[in-house]
């Protein structure tokens, strides 16, 4: 029965964890679709360059966050909470 619980823990951490890391797919194509308006708009207009630039990193830089924030969440789920939640039913089961 142990065994069993311990195989669930592992099997929701290692789903959750390849859940979280589908975030990274969001961020790639927002960040393709703001480079490539950026190149039309500085094709139509090369005097606004600067500003075109400076908007589109500032805008990359935020969407790429969602991406941080789904892979630091794959990565704990998969080394820091089977440990955490099995030492947990250890802890219940042992009294």
């Amino acid at each position: 029965m142990f065994e069993l619980a311990i195989g669930i823990i592992l099997a929701g951490c290692a789903v959750g964890a390849g859940l979280a890391l589908i975030a990274g797919i969001g961020p790639g194509i927002g960040e393709g679709n703001a480079v490539a308006k950026a190149c039309e708009a500085i094709g139509r207009q090369p005097e606004a360059k600067s500003d075109v630039t400076s908007t589109m990193i500032l805008g990359c830089a935020i969407a790429e966050t969602t991406g941080l924030y789904g892979f630091v969440t794959g990565l704990l789920l998969l080394f820091v909470a089977p440990k955490m939640l099995v030492n947990i039913l250890v802890d219940i089961i042992g009294r």
